[in-house]
């Protein structure tokens, strides 16, 4: 009895390394070896791997390929549990943040894609994305500027595909043009859910690391394109860009690039139709900068081009010459 206890016993530890394997993530070396574990970081020069009884840290040089096991999708971001799920650090300044485990673009594409939306105005179209069930959502400023009629499409998911539900009291709530960002507010929700993204974190993207883009190219709807980041501070006339070959074409301006956590880490805002795998997205440092100073960037309609007012100099009280002047002929 005792020796079918142990045996039990034994086959059940056997089980549950070979599931533990089988659900971790993995780093293939160049040399043809596979380390498996949970990979805890993605530096610059190295990849963090948790084995269970160490963590070792595995330089980029070495290393042919890695991929993630689990994934995390939208639903699953509201968990706050460390050891079943991602954990919500931050719902504050209208955004949320989350610490989340990365998958495929198929399974993150089916998670994020009802947060993205386009924006249509008589000037033209662009894209946006969603920052919380409110209704409250982030595009570039070129997209609405010198607009006030806007309308924003939503791609709902249904059995037998997406239903369009458009949404035509938009409200423009703040602008920075310096840095070709606007916020909006659609205030005509009523009952409708809305989904959102997840902003992610700058210190926490690679070089070569895989990204891709949701919007609305050339009027073509829900369009998804990928690629990697080719360097994540391209210096453009004063500002610091994500430089990434994932196409960019009129009408992605203003949706999000993803990473493979389905976090948003920029926003597309310029390409080269002429020249392939030249694309560039504001990071999101910048866009969270602005959301939480959002006061100070407020639409002024009587200002429109501007996120703040011009106060008039008082005009003289004294209407007689300056003493100087009085002596001229």
């Amino acid at each position: 009895m005792k020796k079918n206890n142990k045996s039990l016993i034994f086959t059940a530890i056997i089980a549950s390394l070979v599931f533990s394997i089988a659900c971790a993530d993995k780093v293939i070396l160049k040399d043809g070896q596979t380390i498996t574990g949970d990979i805890l970081a993605e530096k610059d020069t190295a990849i963090v791997i948790d084995l269970g009884f160490h963590v070792l840290s595995v330089p980029r040089e070495k290393i042919q390929d890695f991929e993630y096991t689990k994934g995390y999708e939208l639903s699953d971001l509201d968990t706050n549990d460390v050891n079943n799920g991602p954990v919500v650090i931050k719902t504050e300044h209208l955004y949320k943040t989350a610490t989340l485990k990365k998958t495929t673009i198929e399974k993150c594409v089916d998670a994020v894609s009802e947060a993205v939306v386009k924006i249509s105005t008589p000037g033209g179209l662009g894209s946006g994305f969603f920052l919380n069930e409110e209704g409250y959502l982030i595009t570039n400023f070129h997209v609405i500027e010198k607009e006030t009629k806007i309308e924003v499409t939503l791609f709902q998911k249904k059995k037998n595909g997406f239903e369009k539900k458009e949404y035509k009291k938009v409200k423009i709530i703040a602008t920075n043009p310096f840095v070709d960002l606007a916020l909006l507010k659609v205030e005509d929700i009523g009952d409708d859910k809305i989904k959102y993204v997840h902003l992610g974190d700058m210190d926490r993207i690679s070089v070569g690391e895989k990204v891709f883009a949701i919007g609305t190219p050339l009027g073509l709807e829900r369009t998804v394109t990928d690629g990697v980041i080719s360097t994540k501070n391209r210096a453009f006339e004063g500002l610091v860009y994500i430089q990434t070959n994932t196409a960019i074409n009129p009408g992605n301006s203003g949706g999000p690039l993803f990473n493979l956590a389905g976090e948003v880490i920029g926003v597309t805002n310029m390409g080269y139709i002429f020249y392939g795998g030249l694309g560039f997205a504001i990071p999101i440092d910048y866009v969270k900068h602005f959301i939480k100073n959002r006061e100070s960037f407020a639409y002024d309609k009587d200002n429109p081009n501007s996120g703040y007012r011009y106060i008039q100099p008082d005009s003289r009280r004294n209407k007689e010459k300056p003493s100087f002047l009085k002596g001229e002929k």
